[in-house]
């Protein structure tokens, strides 16, 4: 078990590290969709906001298939709206952000925002979904396996939950391991679980496909409740007034509130609108919807029967991703998951300790242990940087460039390339200073950044009322100052060696407190 639990947790760590750490911050991912869109003023939505949405919908996309459009809540103050377009080939969608008040589309600067962080943390990037998503699901499973056999060899889980010993070289990472490990088991196991639970129909699809082949979509009904589509007439109707659907909505759902609402085939005599409850509503991502017919306004399709399998998925899918959190609860989330990216962090660095004082003792380190104490460095010191670029290229890239959003990516992995190759040219301690040091100037500057770029800085998010853009960049801040701390902890250890060559040399290296206990 213990063999087990050190390698399922080293071989795939830097990819975990990094769906970790990425996944914690999609829990703020309407937060930071706001932040990286400066061009939008604060503003609380009007009751109206549903006419609004749809008046605007029919003049943005009156041949349109068909159109989602999400309602504010007080995380998202604007109006998101998707829609088929109707004259390109193949299925091309569009996107607006439209005024809460208004319904005018709002001119912002193109970006994924937060959504960048959310879909890496499962399906990473430049790989294609179907391949990323089945790297991290196999990930997860290594993970899954680690965490259980780590429970199964911890012999002292309780005793370890109170015990930290700073200052105590590797005695220290364990304690620091065994705590985030303990302190946020419930989670851990929690988020692994259901993260595989997500995918299973993609891994596991052999149950599924036996009974129904070649029949996701009658199977998709039975399980979960849609609907079966209605094909399009061809006969011009006009839609029917949706705030009578609401009110029924919101009756049935005694008083819940609406989240979504999907239009299909508008301005014909087949149209469709569905009506969906706001996901923070309930704990269950297993939707609750209610199809109306789009001419008469009567009530075709309720989602609301009793579907056991389905509830106990939505619920897990809902547990995963945290969108019925209130504030306490989604800052305890947030905790939890950096307590999870500490764990995988310190068990990496742990086994490269090890394996480091095993090699001095027998001459010098091999190729595979100099290659893990590398990449140490630039998974782990290297990806808050990389996110801190992510940031800084959403404010000094310039509004109107072509192909904006995807540059701002490009500007995350370039800046975390070259964290992989900045230890080459540096020894390994001062390679883990100098990565901590500038993700901290990187995060502590972007307020000032804000200033420079944009007409949204701290002051002015303050005198509109705007905290959720306050708050994030007091946020930044913090980020900035717990790396500035880690970079003064990693700068006042002394080697007790000579400092490391890079990792092709043969000479000079550091010893393995250096290269991997910087902040011991």
């Amino acid at each position: 078990m213990a063999w087990l639990h050190t390698w399922s947790g080293l071989l795939l760590g830097w990819v975990l590290f990094a769906v970790f750490l990425t996944g914690t911050a999609a829990y703020l991912r309407p937060e930071i969709s706001h932040w990286m869109r400066p061009e939008l003023a604060f503003a609380r939505p009007e009751p109206q906001v549903a006419e609004v949405a749809i008046a605007a919908m029919r003049k943005l996309a009156p041949d349109s298939p068909s159109w989602f459009i999400t309602l504010p809540d007080e995380r998202e103050t604007t109006i998101r709206a998707f829609w088929r377009d109707a004259a390109a080939r193949g299925r091309v969608f569009r996107s607006a952000v439209l005024d809460a008040g208004s319904g005018e589309p709002v001119v912002a600067r193109n970006t994924l925002g937060g959504e960048f962080f959310f879909r890496f943390h499962f399906q990473l990037h430049y790989v294609g979904a179907l391949w990323g998503r089945w790297i991290v699901s196999i990930c997860t499973m290594f993970m899954l396996v680690a965490i259980v056999s780590g429970v199964i060899t911890h012999r002292r889980i309780f005793a370890d939950f109170f015990t930290f010993r700073p200052g105590k070289g590797q005695r220290s990472w364990m304690d620091g391991h065994n705590v985030c490990a303990v302190l946020a088991l419930p989670y851990h196991l929690m988020i692994t679980y259901s993260g595989l639970v997500l995918f299973m129909l993609m891994v596991m699809p052999w149950g599924v496909d036996s009974v129904y082949p070649g029949q996701r979509a009658t199977f998709n009904t039975e399980a979960f409740g849609n609907a079966p589509p209605r094909p399009r007439s061809g006969i011009p109707e006009p839609l029917a007034p949706i705030r009578p659907l609401l009110e029924e909505a919101q009756s049935q759902w005694h008083g819940g509130r609406i989240g979504r609402i999907v239009v299909a085939h508008p301005g014909d005599a087949a149209a469709t609108i569905q009506i969906v409850r706001a996901e923070a509503e309930r704990i269950s991502y297993n939707p609750q919807t209610l199809l109306f017919d789009g001419v008469t306004g009567m009530l075709l399709h309720s989602s609301a029967e009793d579907r056991p399998a389905a509830e106990l998925r939505g619920v897990m899918y809902g547990l995963h991703i945290g969108r019925f959190a209130g504030p306490p609860l989604r800052a305890l989330f947030l905790l939890s998951g950096l307590a999870g990216s500490v764990m995988v962090a310190t068990g990496c660095v742990l086994w490269a300790v090890k394996r480091q004082q095993q090699a001095s003792r027998q001459g010098r380190p091999g190729f595979g242990t100099r290659l893990v104490g590398h990449l140490n460095i630039a998974a782990i010191a290297g990806l808050p940087l990389a996110m801190a670029a992510f940031f800084w290229a959403n404010r000094a890239i310039p509004p109107g460039m072509p192909q904006r959003a995807e540059w701002e990516v490009h500007a995350f992995f370039i800046a975390w390339g070259l964290c992989l190759l900045h230890p080459l040219l540096r020894p390994a301690r001062r390679a883990w200073m100098e990565q901590f040091a500038a993700g901290a100037l990187a995060f502590m500057l972007l307020p000032f950044g804000s200033a420079l770029f944009t007409q949204r800085d701290f002051l002015t998010a303050l005198q509109e009322g705007d905290m959720v853009r306050a708050w994030f960049e007091l946020g930044l801040l913090g980020c900035g100052g717990l790396l500035a701390a880690l970079a003064w902890k990693v700068a006042r250890r002394r080697p007790a060696m000579a400092a490391a060559a890079p990792l092709g040399s043969r000479k000079g290296r550091e010893p393995a407190q250096a290269v991997a206990e910087p902040m011991s």
